[in-house]
């Protein structure tokens, strides 16, 4: 017998030479459970999470204002005017002694209002947008797009403003102007979606198996190009909320003395050699909104990415 064939007994308790190192094993025992490795969702890490209770403190702001603040936000007292902030006035008060966080809370309505209603308008015109220009291809396709290489290599705040010079002043109009200005974003997001799951197999199978073109769309195009889209709404968040402020900032918003948050800005620049906290606090505000929309938007992104 040769000894190549043969392998020497191992003694119970001691090392098998040919295990390899110790502690590894070589082979999975046929129908031994695998060891899963838990993964932790985004939205629950530090960052995500603590975007997502600055969102939700805003949101607060803007549906119960009075819950946070008991100043009225357009009655001051002019004995009170350009105090630094305070135990009774947190963000300090302005030139006419009216409580500035007051203003701030009260003004948040207004400005999450026209954001919304911004991103509203960019998310349903542009994902229409794409949709035809991804289904129906050829010219449709190119018209579309051309259109939309147009509107982005306009700056958008120029857009905005162009936009808003002919639909005059106020909130609303300020909110479709900025909404306007970023159609193009996602028209070009969903059209790269619709392009991507329309030459799947399901679909094709789908196709096969009778479904109309309607059918299909609808059924599973739409639904499987809709997650990016939306994550992008969460990202076009921040900077929709930054150029409502700015349109708000420059006079287009609501007319005074409602509160806003760029108009509240605005109002401090004269101010800022005696009173720095006019526009800072309130500038803070806006800070803190744009950078918790952009990395919650992030994180639900990546969390799209990893599901795919």
């Amino acid at each position: 017998m040769s000894l190549l064939g043969t392998r020497a007994p191992v003694l119970p308790g001691a090392a098998d030479p040919l295990a390899g190192p110790a502690g590894a094993t070589a082979t999975t025992p046929a129908g031994a459970p695998r060891r899963r490795t838990t993964r932790r969702h985004p939205l629950t890490r530090p960052g995500p999470l603590v975007a997502l209770l600055a969102l939700a403190l805003v949101a607060a702001w803007a549906l119960v204002p009075g819950a946070f603040t008991s100043h009225d936000p357009l009655t001051g007292v002019p004995a009170d005017r350009l105090l630094p902030p305070g135990a009774a006035h947190w963000f300090g008060t302005d030139h006419l002694g009216r409580d500035l966080f007051s203003r701030t809370v009260h003004g948040t309505g207004l400005s999450l209002q026209a954001a919304l209603v911004a991103i509203g308008i960019a998310l349903v015109a542009g994902s229409l947008t794409g949709l035809v220009a991804g289904v129906a291809g050829g010219w449709v396709d190119d018209v579309l797009m051309r259109g939309a290489d147009v509107l982005l290599a306009i700056p958008g705040l120029l857009l905005s403003l162009a936009v808003v010079t002919v639909l005059g002043f106020g909130t609303v109009k300020v909110a479709i102007a900025v909404g306007v200005a970023s159609v193009a974003t996602f028209a070009r997001v969903m059209r790269a979606q619709v392009l991507r799951v329309r030459h799947a197999t399901y679909v094709e199978a789908a196709r096969l198996a009778g479904a109309g073109r309607v059918a299909v769309v609808l059924r599973h195009v739409v639904p499987n190009s809709a997650a990016p889209v939306l994550a992008l709404a969460t990202v076009e968040l921040g900077a929709v909320v930054l150029a409502v402020s700015a349109l708000s900032f420059l006079g287009f918003g609501a007319t005074p003395p409602t509160p806003e948050w760029g108009s509240l800005v605005a109002e401090g620049r004269n101010y800022l050699a005696v009173a720095w906290w006019y526009s800072t606090l309130p500038g803070a505000v806006i800070a803190v909104v744009v950078l918790a929309a952009g990395r919650l938007g992030r994180a639900i992104e990546r969390e799209g990415r990893t599901a795919r």
